[in-house]
């Protein structure tokens, strides 16, 4: 027996209550809102089961709403909520049943204020089951679409609440196993219940597309990230992300030029041993301004040394006084060789004025190391001194490099956080597969 085309309303033929007939011909069952009876629409709206109905879900999506998806005008002709429990934990979610008379049936899934449109995929794709997926080594894929989907997740669910028309007749308590591949825009669903299978579509709608659907007034609100959920970088993320890189790639370009200007060399190397420190050493300068560079180079092996250094401008008035460290310590152990440490150190400054300016030089502490593995040590007893005008450093250029970077690297880094979390529910682990 069809249903009838011209039928409307039903008197529910367990408890008396009035209903809408809002689906199509292929409407095979109606669940009446008010007693919780199954009725069969192929006979007569005969009673075929009555569902414990608990407190309906909170759903922003009543029966007999219209929402226009697409150009295509659709109703909202039943509600189901399923549950899925693995150990204590446990999740729900709202599926609603629409019909069009033009382009039949569909679903609206609602979970964690995130909505999802699905229509059955009618076109030749391969079944994935839960068994081929326990088998496989690798992460399956399907291509449907002109996309690759790779496998998401597998998950058995029952029906808690039911409401309103269906085009199957679900029952309690029965398990539905879904097996679903996901692409960047969109899930297929393959979905077994009993000795029914079922290949299903899936797109995810925006707050503001399900907002402008069902011209809803209170907006959704969303909790964390939906697998299929599209990132957005905001307008101006592209146009940040190439200019930040760019800069970058020049900065560091500019900054490796710029290490390797050596500029002059106005002392060539100068050795003193340590009976002659602390010593006083003349310079000329003829060109204020540019930066120079002191370059100390010691021969310490297993030991360190600290070196104070005052210029005096010519003047005669303290420019500025400061330090460097120089240690080198190396030996052998279970690994093999090892050093560590530099006997080389440099200082660098910008003469205010030209003349002659004095540089003083002491060595204010020092000592030795003697420790597992390490070889003889020598301290301290020889120091070279080298002086360079006009040289350039690239410091400065790669703190830039680095802000360009962050700038650059920001999107890209959100885009793959994003992508992480559209991932984080799947069920796949590689290494469960290995």
């Amino acid at each position: 027996m069809s249903l009838n085309p011209e039928l409307k309303t039903i008197n529910c033929t367990a408890c008396g209550a009035g209903l809408d007939v809002l689906g199509g011909g292929r409407v095979t069952t109606h669940v009446c809102a008010y007693c919780g009876t199954q009725l069969d629409a192929l006979d007569n709206y005969r009673s075929l089961q009555k569902f414990d109905q608990l407190e309906r879900p909170d759903s922003p999506f009543a029966i007999g709403m219209i929402g226009v998806f697409w150009g295509v005008e659709y109703t909202v002709i039943g509600t189901l909520q399923f549950e899925e429990r693995w150990g204590p934990r446990r999740w729900t979610w709202v599926d609603h049943q629409l019909y069009s008379p033009t382009h039949g049936y569909a679903w609206l899934t609602l979970e964690d204020g995130h909505v999802t449109f699905s229509r059955r995929y009618r076109k030749p794709v391969i079944w994935l089951s839960e068994a081929q997926v326990e088998r496989a080594e690798h992460r399956p894929t399907r291509r449907a679409e002109g996309q690759r989907f790779q496998y998401y997740e597998t998950s058995t669910s029952s029906v808690i609440f039911a409401e309103g028309e269906f085009t199957w007749s679900p029952t309690k308590g029965e398990k539905t196993t879904t097996v679903t591949a996901m692409s960047e825009s969109a899930m297929l669903s393959f979905s077994e219940t009993g000795q029914e299978r079922e290949i299903y579509y899936t797109d995810y709608l925006t707050p503001s597309e399900v907002r402008n659907c069902f011209s809803l007034k209170a907006p959704l609100k969303p909790r964390g990230v939906h697998a299929l959920q599209e990132f957005k970088g905001g307008r101006h993320a592209a146009f940040l992300m190439r200019a930040g890189l760019s800069a970058m790639v020049i900065s560091i370009f500019l900054a490796l030029f710029m290490s390797i200007q050596t500029g002059t060399e106005i002392m060539a190397g100068q050795r003193l041993s340590m009976h002659q420190l602390p010593a006083t050493i003349p310079f000329d300068v003829t060109h204020p301004g540019r930066l120079m560079r002191i370059d100390f180079r010691a021969n310490a092996h297993n030991s360190w040394g600290y070196l104070a250094v005052e210029l005096e401008d010519p003047e005669g008035e303290l420019l500025f006084e400061s330090g460097r460290t120089v240690e080198y310590y190396s030996g052998r152990d279970k690994d093999g060789s090892w050093s560590e440490g530099s006997n080389q150190a440099s200082l660098a400054f910008f003469p205010p004025v030209a003349g002659t300016y004095q540089l003083s030089v002491d060595l204010e502490e020092s000592g030795d190391w003697s420790g597992s593995g390490s070889s003889a040590s020598r301290k301290i007893s020889a120091l070279d001194l080298r002086l360079h005008e006009g040289v350039s450093s690239g410091f400065w250029l790669g703190v830039l490099a680095l802000g360009f970077g962050v700038i650059g690297g920001l999107p890209l880094a959100r885009r793959y956080l994003h992508h992480k979390k559209r991932w984080h529910g799947s069920d796949w682990v590689d290494e469960d597969h290995d």
